[in-house]
């Protein structure tokens, strides 16, 4: 499974979306990935087919890209503005467990953010560990160039 179409991606985009694609098809019980950069927008997810459908035709967060990004950026953006007022320094990852689902955001090295939606059951250290290694593989590739060519795929549907 990969973020997008492979054509015309340097390695380190490539390499990004195959770490994705593991992450979804290696951890037991994920549904859905999603990286979102530090303003906001979608750079990689794990189903790019509904990152930009029509809202007529998604599934709404269970299953539409765009949704996991949204709530990703503002699960990311309140807890950052949590951790100001408690002094409590920078956020390293938060976990919302569901009656239906599990929601997990870990920061990446540059502020982007790493999202992950997974099943109520789903063993949460291992996701968390899964989570781990992919932002410890990703943190130094996300370059500014990178995600300024993963917006672009995304954007573009290659």
């Amino acid at each position: 499974m990969t973020a997008t179409g492979t054509f015309g991606l340097s390695s380190e985009a490539r390499n990004l979306q195959w770490l994705l694609g593991n992450l979804v098809e290696e951890v037991p019980g994920v549904h859905s990935v999603a990286v979102v950069s530090s303003d906001g927008l979608l750079l990689l997810s794990s189903d790019p087919g509904r990152s930009a459908a029509p809202a007529a035709h998604r599934d709404g967060p269970r299953g539409s890209s765009a949704d996991l990004a949204t709530i990703v950026s503002g699960i990311g953006s309140l807890t950052i503005g949590a951790a100001g007022l408690m002094n409590g320094g920078g956020v390293k990852q938060t976990m919302v467990a569901m009656e239906e689902g599990s929601l997990f955001v870990m920061s990446i090295s540059d502020g982007s953010l790493l999202g992950v939606h997974a099943t109520p059951d789903c063993d949460m250290s291992v996701v968390a560990y899964h989570m781990a290694l992919f932002v410890g593989r990703a943190g130094h590739v996300l370059t500014p160039e990178v995600r300024s060519e993963l917006r672009k795929s995304m954007e573009s549907g290659l």
